[in-house]
């Protein structure tokens, strides 16, 4: 009785889209939520399929969607487990590159650093770009002969793009928090691969010199949090344990070994390895194999590579939803909540190794993930975020995370190879 009297001024707002509109992708969501009690977090889902979650009251953010109508549902929950959801429909217009635009102040707007109008590059190309107007970047993407290649949720774009010898229209356009577009069209000759001198920021092979931590699994010194592994850093507890140097299963008869279980629904923990720190880091390989008994057990696993350098700290933080949302998701560290890539993460194989590597760089301010391969398939994310400012001192570490499910189920997972590469 108390629950249906709080559903008359409980709820979801929905602020963008408008229901029934047509917007382009990607498309602007912002809403909020209130409760009887406290909302500790948010979803976006599409046609049935989480596309988007925040651990607070509000969300702001655009989710790319394919043209054509969609069922769109903004679901939120409270401390005490009740629902709060708002539904409607909308029909995504062409997501190709908008042929009009919000006529903005003479300044802002798209600027191309790299490649120049009317010069002819090698493939890839190498694309830079910056976006700037009187309100915050929602988006950016670049437009290759009329085919969407790449996009950012910032205001800043440096990535590669592969293209067939010949000429082609570029087009790199950006989507502000009210919806304007902004745009920038050039046209761009490619010459022969092999005659390119442009230098792609985006290779993750590592070279001879690069410095290598292996088999981490086996270091003493691993730390770990459970509360703050959980929701704006204050979850539910989980009970939880490690054991090194477990002969089976195992490669190579010294495997290490994380446990979790508990009461509270969603309980995670944390466990982190700190390694040298270098400040000129910037390409990063995080290797590894991993293994489970009971997988459907596992809302999610989670595996980062963090990095505080010149007064910043990069997040290179990844996920697969297992059970969450099927997809790799990685972190956005400024925004504060993880970013669904598209990239199928399906439940593990139970009672079998599965070999992971994750490719990032970073420049001096925004984290860019670059690939994951996972049991010999490479899927490229070429995702790019911010990175925000941060006290503390110089760091690097690798960090795995396991995440309970709504029941609670205790389940393992065993690491072993875990190796990371830095340059």
């Amino acid at each position: 009785m108390f629950l249906m009297t709080a559903a008359a001024f409980a709820g979801v707002t929905v602020s963008s889209p408008a229901p029934g509109s047509t917007p382009a992708s990607p498309v602007p969501f912002v809403a909020s939520a209130t409760g009887t009690y406290p909302i500790t977090a948010m979803r976006i889902y599409v046609d049935g399929n989480s596309a988007y979650t925040v651990n607070a009251a509000s969300l702001s953010t655009s989710v790319p969607m394919a043209t054509g109508t969609h069922s769109i549902v903004i679901q939120a929950w409270d401390t005490h487990g009740a629902v709060y959801k708002n539904a409607f429909n909308l029909n995504v217009g062409d997501s190709s590159p908008t042929s009009t635009t919000t006529t903005v102040p003479a300044g802002p707007g798209v600027s191309v650093s790299s490649p120049a109008n009317g010069s002819t590059v090698g493939s890839p190309m190498h694309v830079v770009a910056s976006a700037g107007t009187g309100h915050p970047i929602s988006a950016m993407r670049v437009y290759l002969d009329g085919n969407s290649m790449y996009t950012a949720n910032s205001g800043q774009i440096d990535t590669t793009i592969p293209a067939a010898n010949g000429s082609h229209s570029l087009i790199v356009q950006a989507w502000d928090t009210t919806g304007a577009v902004y745009k920038q069209t050039l046209t761009v000759s490619v010459g022969s691969t092999s005659t390119s001198t442009t230098t792609t920021t985006t290779t993750t092979t590592a070279p001879s010199n690069a410095t290598t931590f292996s088999l981490i699994e086996a270091m003493a010194g691993w730390e770990n949090c459970t509360v703050c592994a959980g929701a704006n850093a204050a979850g539910p507890a989980a009970n939880y344990s490690i054991q090194q140097g477990v002969a089976s299963p195992s490669l190579n008869g010294k495997s290490m070994q994380f446990n979790i279980s508990g009461n509270t629904p969603y309980s995670d923990v944390i466990w982190w390895k700190e390694l040298t720190p270098s400040d000129g880091a910037t390409h990063f390989q995080y290797d590894l194999d991993f293994y489970l008994t009971t997988p459907q057990y596992s809302e999610a696993l989670e595996f980062d590579v963090n990095q505080t350098s010149g007064g910043n700290r990069f997040v290179f933080g990844t996920q697969c939803g297992v059970i969450y949302d099927h997809q790799w998701d990685v972190w956005d560290t400024a925004g504060g909540h993880w970013r669904p890539t598209g990239v199928p993460c399906a439940v593990p194989a139970a009672y079998k190794w599965h070999h992971l590597t994750w490719e990032f760089y970073r420049d001096a301010n925004y984290i860019h993930f670059v690939a994951v391969t996972l049991d010999g398939v490479k899927s490229y994310v070429n995702a790019t975020y911010s990175s925000k400012p941060w006290s503390g001192g110089s760091e690097i570490n690798v960090a795995f995370q396991m995440d309970g499910d709504s029941a609670m189920h205790a389940y393992s997972v065993w690491l072993n190879n875990v190796t990371l590469r830095y340059w």
